[in-house]
């Protein structure tokens, strides 16, 4: 019962056939059970002797940061999982001679060559594929964001710190949020605006906006970066 010894190709080849109509070992999403088949098999099966095999491997791998997180019995070995009656001989050099013998037309590893058959399995997998994928698709994703303190400096001590300011906070985007600010003296009575500001990533580019603020020939000299943290 289950699988039996993945690492000979005659195990290779029962575990081929058994995901040939599954995207999984058990259920249609990931579990404990991929896990501990996946670790047993330590490397990819031949992708041109065993197809299936070779494409839920390659599947299972971009799991492999979340195998302990995945829902199911880790304490399980592989040998519970798979079909009810597995011909899979533990070592292949003490298999009778009687084995090598066999007629291999007696022996259906890999499923009907029906092609009727073969397409409902490929819709099947396809489907929970695509089931799975909108399921994962729908978590919601973190925003990444940064807070930034950025340095606003006038042309001289003549230059209106209010208008600039005012300026600066009129410039309003999506992902763009002002926070608190001050004026701190830098010399010979000049006065630069130092302001808080959170942005998302993805959808504010600091250096466009800092380009943006400069676009303010008649207050803004020239802006920088004073700090920034992600949060």
């Amino acid at each position: 019962m289950g699988f039996a010894d993945l690492l000979t190709d005659a195990g290779s080849a029962v575990l081929n056939s058994w995901l040939t109509t599954r995207s999984y070992v058990t259920g249609y999403s990931p579990s404990q059970a991929d896990v501990a088949v996946f670790k047993a098999l330590k490397s990819t099966p031949a992708a041109d002797k065993y197809p299936h095999a070779a494409r839920w491997y390659k599947h299972i791998a971009s799991f492999e940061d979340e195998f302990a997180t995945l829902p199911g019995d880790a304490s399980k070995p592989y040998t519970v999982y798979g079909p009810e009656v597995a011909a899979v001989t533990l070592n292949p050099a003490k298999a009778p001679a009687t084995e090598e013998a066999e007629d291999d037309d007696d022996v259906d590893l890999f499923g009907s060559d029906d092609e009727e058959e073969d397409a409902e399995a490929v819709r099947v997998r396809e489907e929970r594929l695509a089931a799975y994928k909108a399921k994962k698709d729908a978590k919601p994703k973190t925003t990444a964001k940064s807070v930034v303190t950025m340095d606003v400096k006038p042309w001289d001590d003549e230059t209106d710190m209010a208008a600039l300011e005012a300026a600066v906070r009129g410039i309003d985007k999506d992902g763009l949020v002002w926070g608190a600010s001050q004026l701190l003296a830098v010399g010979f009575g000049i006065k630069k605006l130092q302001i808080n500001l959170v942005v998302e990533d993805e959808k504010i580019s600091l250096s466009d906006l800092q380009e943006e603020i400069e676009g303010f020939e008649d207050h803004v000299q020239s802006t920088d970066i004073f700090a920034m943290q992600k949060l």
